[in-house]
């Protein structure tokens, strides 16, 4: 069936934005090392340079969806595309560590707006049969941003400098602002009325989740624990509250009353928990232990996010035919596999084979990726599509966020203070191993909610 034009221009819109923040995310990762040095960084406050924006992101994404549902997508989307601009300027003349990592946390909420509403418009604009493949293209866009991140931004910090990259993602929100303006249609709210929010829940929520995942990066200290735990209460009241409010900004209801949607987001917040610090590692592992320049770092890392790129709109479109919850499950187990061999990393691994596992997690997550959000998006309603999608989009961000405090974790209680570049090769190498050994047994966690799910009914969903 041939697309019309607004279907081909919300689609181009959503996957540039989509593209843009994962690129951005990426280069990032490969960067690292050179940030650490410019500014005199230990290992925890260099992963706050990563954490800082998905913190943020994570954070804005829940009522970012809420909000996208009574005022409108189109708005919100274009919003959070000038946040994100500005703040990658700001990132760009950072003149030390503080300025860097709060440019970043601003970058995060911008990307939170464009995120969440871009997955909900996309869906909103076509029909149940086409959803899984025009999902498949828009994660092929976001895995397109992993895969040329990690070489364009060793390329850029090799021989300009990490400065460069924040150049180069301000010139991509220009264009991605541009198109958004010139392309997507201002109207995209299904509700004419405007109900009264209730805030009190998401003020929790957007309290607990900092303390929690700052106080990770504090342990063993006292403070670390005591925060570790006023978060954790202050998570369980948001709950509480929520799944009592009259109108509430998270409806806990399609968690409790909706098993495939519950599930699918659980095995999702469980897969990013698990992969996503993969990267982080791999960035400082490649460049340490193994003496790679930034850019050929970039090389090896790129074939994870290649693999997920080609594969997403294939399984995707796949996913339309055949229960989704098959692709996943499969692609879960072929993570978790991969993850169990990064456990047994040391000084003397060949590059080969750390590519090939590689490649083995990246069509891993391929099979994963489009069949759980097909699932995902499919399992509610059109007047919950960007509550559905910001719920998606903050279970794979609090995934991340997770990912970064467990291996921050270790960082913490291993390095002593130190920075990467100074402790010895066996503490860093124990630090990678218990953290991918940790990231096998979750992905084995995940592996369950994938399989128990159930199927998708395609006949359910109410198109109004």
């Amino acid at each position: 069936m041939a697309w019309s034009k607004k279907q081909l221009s919300t689609l181009l819109v959503v996957v540039v934005t989509s593209f843009m923040g994962t690129f951005l995310v990426s280069s990032i990762n490969i960067s690292l090392p050179a940030i650490e040095k410019s500014f005199g960084l230990d290992a925890v406050a260099l992963s706050w340079v990563v954490t800082a924006f998905i913190l943020a992101s994570a954070m804005i994404l829940l009522p970012a969806g809420k909000w996208g549902d009574v005022s409108g997508n189109a708005r919100l989307f274009k919003i959070g595309l000038i946040i994100f601009t500005i703040a990658s300027v700001f990132c760009a003349i950072a003149p030390n560590a503080a300025w860097l990592i709060i440019a970043r946390f601003v970058q995060g909420v911008g990307s939170a707006f464009s995120n969440t509403t871009g997955q909900a418009i996309l869906v909103s604009t076509f029909p149940l049969k086409q959803r899984g493949q025009v999902i498949g293209f828009n994660v092929a866009s976001v895995y397109t941003g992993l895969a040329v991140g990690p070489l364009i931004g060793g390329f850029l910090t090799q021989h300009i400098g990490w400065h460069s990259i924040f150049w180069v993602a301000s010139l991509l929100g220009i264009l991605a602002t541009m198109i958004a303006f010139m392309f997507l249609e201002k109207d995209h709210l299904l509700r004419k009325e405007s109900p009264k929010i209730d805030y009190r829940g998401t003020v929790l929520f957007m309290i607990g989740l900092p303390a929690l995942t700052y106080g990770s990066s504090l342990i063993p200290s006292v403070a670390g624990w005591l925060l570790l735990v006023t978060g954790s209460i202050l998570l369980i009241l948001f709950w509480v509250l929520e799944s009592r409010a009259t109108n509430p900004m998270f409806d806990t209801k399609l968690f409790t009353h909706n098993r495939l949607f519950a599930f699918s987001n659980i095995a999702s917040l469980i897969n990013y928990t698990a992969t996503f610090a993969i990267v982080f590692f791999l960035s400082l592992y490649l460049q340490k232990i193994k003496g790679l320049a930034p850019q050929d770092a970039g090389m090896i890392i790129i074939a994870q996010p290649l693999m997920m790129a080609i594969f997403s709109p294939i399984v995707g479109k796949w996913s339309d035919k055949i229960q989704p919850r098959y692709f996943a499950t499969l692609g879960m187990t072929m993570c978790t596999m991969g993850l169990a061999a990064f456990a047994f990393l040391n000084e003397n691994t060949p590059l080969w084979l750390i590519f090939s596992i590689l490649v083995w997690v990246g069509l891993g997550f391929g099979l994963f990726s489009s069949p759980n959000t097909n699932t995902i998006m499919s399992s509610v309603g059109k007047t919950q599509y960007g509550q559905a999608s910001g719920t998606a989009a903050s279970m794979r961000m609090i995934g991340q966020i997770f990912s970064m405090s467990i291996a921050t974790l270790f960082f913490a209680i291993l390095f002593g203070g130190e920075a990467v570049s100074e402790v010895s090769v066996p503490t860093f190498l124990s630090a990678v191993r218990w953290g991918f050994t940790t990231f096998a047994f979750i992905g084995l966690v995940g592996i369950y909610f994938s399989t128990a799910r159930g199927d998708l009914n395609r006949g359910s969903e109410t198109e109004r």
